[in-house]
């Protein structure tokens, strides 16, 4: 298969990623390839498990919607943007939309509104950098980036096109969303699963 001949000069778009085997999940940066496995593990799966949970029943009946991995998120792009011309495509562990215009039946087209990772070994540069670049540039709401072993979360807000410092949430915390709809989320429940 081209993909696993790639060369760093290899540029690819959205077209190109429908065509690739199911069994495997890449995202797409920039047109830049990133190999998604191996898969996330067992307290991954389950912090995940856990903020899904939380934010759809608080969503539950209400404008915005939770969508967990995979999904495919293209947050630079618009429902009209040709498959060919598009260079950018994600899956974040977790997100909400709130603007139902940007929901297609294989993903979102637009920037989400809130975007979550869960770092894990193989993921973590990306997530803090270059993922963490894309989702400022789209205008992502908010950034949460979870850390498993730390017990922690860092949530990013955007202020005038910019992610400020974080708030950084750990046991003991509640990390709230105002503009969710007053969502509160107990971090020592999210690390007790």
């Amino acid at each position: 298969m081209a993909i696993a001949k790639m060369k760093e000069t290899d540029r690819f778009t959205y077209a190109d990623y429908l065509a690739w085997p199911d069994e495997e999940r890449w995202e797409l940066i920039d047109g830049e390839a990133y190999n998604m496995s191996p898969g996330p593990g067992k307290q991954h799966q389950r912090i995940s498990a856990y903020l899904t949970a939380m934010f759809y029943t608080h969503l539950r009946g209400k404008q915005c919607q939770v969508f967990a991995a995979p999904f495919d998120v293209r947050p630079l792009a618009g429902t009209d943007t040709p498959d060919d011309e598009v260079d950018t495509v994600v899956q974040p562990d977790l997100l909400v939309v709130c603007d139902e215009r940007k929901l297609e039946e294989r993903g979102v087209a637009g920037a989400p509104d809130l975007v979550v990772e869960i770092l894990s070994p193989h993921t973590a540069r990306k997530d803090l950098s270059v993922k963490f670049n894309l989702y400022e540039r789209a205008g992502v709401r908010e950034y949460w980036v979870v850390y498993p072993l730390d017990k922690v979360i860092h949530a990013y807000r955007l202020e005038d096109g910019r992610y400020g410092e974080p708030q950084i949430a750990k046991p003991g915390n509640i990390l709230e969303l105002t503009w969710l709809d007053g969502f509160r989320l107990d971090i020592g429940a999210v690390f007790t699963q």
